[in-house]
């Protein structure tokens, strides 16, 4: 479920990665190629991106599909950013979180989301709860397993984790807590992307030297995308990418 993107690299303009690839995340959200859960992306959408001199993201995001929404075809056209993180959310179950369901979830200069779910939510998770201050969990953005999961990273990286550090212990720590979860996880600070491949696809497109791209599915057919594999951590930068095996939770 859910297809998410990030970029850093040199400033573009929103649409040359959101919007006018022919594969891009716009129609990703009636017609993505490689989803494996999950049909149509119509339930809320979010753009982050950084503005040259603020390390804090901006945000745009709604609670209905994103082909619905002009004003996001205007903005991606005028507003330019060396770091974008964007999301489209499956449809799901009615709820009333509306827009504060929808990825990107941010906090300082974070930004993250989720593609994937938590099997047994809410009940699975309740004992990690304990990890988490009571105004940690009164502050949750939305009664969601993914802005749980956020909750639980964001923990760690005010705690003083980095990113991979961060991602990695909170997908160990939930997987062990529900095993059939999915929990590609994407994470940036304007500077890198931090992901994680695990349950569902997640795909990289990198220029050494110059700029990456981290997609839950590619937005072309450039033979330079590269599928991560499952159980997977992926740290990119504008320099080069790295992938680390990441660890089954032991029984």
């Amino acid at each position: 479920m859910c297809r998410h993107i990030a970029y850093v690299g040199p400033p573009v303009a929103l649409r040359e990665v959101l919007i006018s690839p022919e594969y891009a995340l716009y129609r990703q959200s009636w017609e993505p190629r490689r989803q494996q859960h999950g049909t149509v992306n119509a339930d809320g959408f979010g753009v982050g991106w950084y503005a040259d001199g603020d390390p804090l993201p901006a945000r745009y995001r709604r609670p209905g599909p994103i082909w619905g929404d002009q004003s996001v075809v205007d903005l991606a056209r005028v507003v330019r950013s060396g770091a974008v993180l964007a999301a489209v959310r499956d449809a799901t179950e009615s709820g009333s979180d509306g827009e504060a369901a929808a990825a990107p979830f941010a906090s300082g200069p974070w930004l993250f989301s989720h593609n994937g779910a938590v099997r047994g939510w809410p009940s699975s998770l309740a004992p990690l709860t304990t990890a988490l201050s009571p105004a940690e969990l009164l502050s949750l953005d939305a009664r969601t397993d993914s802005a749980f999961v956020w909750a639980l990273v964001l923990h760690r990286l005010r705690d003083g984790d980095g990113l991979g550090q961060a991602l990695t212990d909170t997908v160990l720590e939930v997987a062990e807590a529900a095993p059939e979860a999915r929990l590609n996880l994407l994470l940036t600070d304007g500077e890198s992307v931090t992901a994680t491949a695990w349950g569902d696809t997640l795909w990289y497109l990198a220029e050494p030297g110059r700029a990456a791209v981290v997609a839950s599915e590619p937005y072309d057919d450039d033979p330079r995308w590269h599928e991560v594999p499952d159980r997977t951590l992926l740290t990119a930068t504008r320099a080069d990418v790295l992938l680390t095996p990441l660890k089954e939770p032991s029984a």
